[in-house]
C-alpha cells in the first residue's frame, strides 16, 4: 500500500541499461528527495522489486536480454505497484503495447528531469483516495458475467465475490468513470482526472487502461457490458 504523508519519502526502483542515463535520473531523483535504487537490467529488476519494495517503478521499455515488456508482465503478475515506462521518441506502437501490459503512464527518452519527477508525483496522488466529485459510496453491477461491487470509499473491487486486482491507473478510471453512470467521460476529460495530463495526444493512455480493465472485469472481446464506448466521444459506465 502506498503511503501518502507528508512525511513519506517515495522509492523508486529505476531500470535503465544505459549507465549514463541512469546515473542522470538517479541523482535529478535523489535531489528531489527520493529514496532510488538504480539497475541495469530486467534479472536485477525484477529481483530488487522484492527486496526494495519500490512505491513507483521507472521502466526502459528497451532492455537487452529480459526486456521491458516482459518485465513489465511479469511485475503485473505479482505487484500492482505503478509503473512508468520510458520510451524512445516516436515508438508508438511499442508505447502502446507496454501500456497495454500494464504500465500506468511513460515519459519519453531522453527523459527530462521535471517531466519524469512530475509523473511521478501523479501516480502517487493518483493510488492516495477514490474521486470525489459526484461520487457514492458503493455500486452493485450485474450483467452476464455475474455481478460487479465497486467500494468506492473501501478503494476495493470484486467480482463475483472475488477481489480484482488493479493497477493505481485502472483503479482511478474505474472510479471516475462509476462516480457518474450513464454520463459520457472525453477521453480528454479522463485524461485530466487520473492522469493529471493536461495536453491533447495522450488518449492511448485511456484506451489501454480500458481495455486492461475490461479483461479484468470479465468482458467479452467486442461486447463491452460495464465501461462502454460511445463512438467519436468517448466511455460511459453502466451499472445495469
Amino acid at each position: 500500500m502506498i503511503r501518502t504523508d507528508t512525511e513519506f519519502t517515495p522509492r523508486v526502483l529505476l531500470i535503465e541499461d544505459d549507465r549514463a542515463v541512469r546515473e542522470g535520473v538517479l541523482l535529478a531523483l535523489s535531489r528531489q528527495g527520493h529514496d532510488v535504487a538504480a539497475v541495469g537490467t530486467g534479472e536485477d529488476g525484477l529481483a530488487r522489486l522484492r527486496s526494495f519494495r519500490p512505491d513507483v517503478v521507472v521502466l526502459d521499455l528497451m532492455l537487452p536480454g529480459l526486456s521491458g515488456l516482459e518485465v513489465c508482465r511479469r511485475i503485473r503478475t505479482e505487484d500492482q505497484v505503478p509503473i512508468i515506462m520510458a520510451t524512445a521518441r516516436g515508438d508508438d506502437t511499442d508505447r502502446v503495447v507496454g501500456l497495454e501490459a500494464g504500465a500506468d503512464d511513460y515519459v519519453v527518452k531522453p527523459v527530462q528531469a521535471r517531466v519524469l519527477e512530475a509523473r511521478i508525483r501523479a501516480v502517487l496522488r493518483r493510488v492516495g483516495g477514490a474521486p470525489t466529485d459526484g461520487g457514492i459510496p458503493k455500486i452493485e453491477a450485474h450483467g452476464e458475467n455475474g455481478e460487479l461491487a465497486i467500494d468506492r470509499s473501501g478503494l476495493a473491487v470484486t467480482r463475483q465475490g472475488v477481489p480484482v486486482s488493479l493497477a493505481p491507473s485502472e483503479l482511478r478510471l474505474l472510479l471516475t468513470l462509476s462516480a457518474s453512470p450513464g454520463q459520457v467521460f472525453f477521453r480528454q476529460q479522463l485524461l485530466e482526472a487520473v492522469w493529471e495530463h493536461s495536453y491533447h495526444g495522450d488518449s492511448r493512455l485511456v484506451d489501454a487502461c480500458v481495455k486492461r480493465l475490461r479483461t479484468k472485469m470479465g468482458e467479452r472481446t467486442g461486447q463491452p457490458r460495464y465501461i462502454q464506448t460511445v463512438r467519436g466521444f468517448g466511455y460511459r459506465f453502466r451499472s445495469r
